[in-house]
């Protein structure tokens, strides 16, 4: 699909580069890349391709959206980015939030995405239901995802993005790191999903049931021997979760 993305000010392009510098600085010094990271994606994966409702639009910060299920803890996320939203008034939360998801790639060793501003602020929250649930296999990650217009291979190059982080078990029921470095970006999740279940780290169901489907395994298997190839088709599923619904020409 051809994007038509609207054009922003000369102080908002200018706003949006000091604000990217802020973030980086504030991301390494407070180790927050994991959840920025989720802030993102929650924020733009409740996007519905049929109704073209949800997504990155800035309602995630909406006391009753924080407060859907699968967005537990993200309200320190929110709460993080609030003073660096102060000093950058003319930016908008959804730029802000998409903005913060990319710095956390980059900043952890992952690859550059591209960035185009100009998201509105919209004020009224999608449903709960539209993100994707760790319990599930295959068959609710195609189902998800393709509510959001994504493909198979968006689906298993976005699940390497559990390099980074954790799961905590007041928020998801999970407890522990995908990975033995779970604060830096790079292709280990998928050599250590490959490799088996090992004391200290998780394998969600969901991660689980790449491997055991005939489209995920083989990306799987390729992420997993070639860094690059993942790197390059994260950098474009990332793009598309980040625009969902956003300067779609008709």
């Amino acid at each position: 699909m051809v994007k038509s993305y609207p054009v922003v000010s000369e102080e908002y392009q200018k706003a949006m580069g000091k604000c990217k510098k802020k973030l980086r600085g504030f991301i390494a010094e407070k180790h927050c890349a994991p959840i920025m990271l989720r802030l993102a994606w929650h924020s733009a994966g409740t996007f519905d391709v049929n109704t073209k409702t949800g997504g990155p639009f800035g309602t995630i910060r909406n006391p009753n959206e924080l407060a859907h299920e699968a967005n537990n803890g993200l309200d320190i996320a929110v709460r993080l980015l609030e003073p660096i939203k102060e000093q950058f008034p003319i930016l908008s939360y959804a730029d802000l939030y998409q903005l913060a998801g990319i710095v956390a790639v980059e900043v952890t060793g992952g690859p550059e995405i591209p960035f185009h501003p100009g998201r509105p602020d919209k004020t009224e929250s999608p449903p709960e239901g539209r993100l994707p649930d760790a319990k599930k296999g295959t068959d609710h990650l195609r189902e998800v995802f393709g509510h959001m217009g994504l493909s198979d291979k968006d689906i298993v190059a976005l699940s390497g993005g559990h390099t980074l982080g954790r799961c905590h078990k007041e928020r998801s029921g999970f407890e522990g790191p995908w990975t033995t470095n779970p604060l830096i970006f790079d292709n280990s999740y998928f050599k250590e999903l490959l490799s088996g279940e090992k004391e200290g780290l998780i394998q969600l169901p969901s991660d689980k049931a790449l491997l055991e489907d005939p489209v995920f395994r083989p990306l799987v298997e390729k992420y997993a021997a070639d860094e690059d190839a993942f790197f390059a088709d994260y950098a474009e599923a990332h793009l598309k979760l980040s625009e969902l619904g956003f300067a779609d020409a008709d």
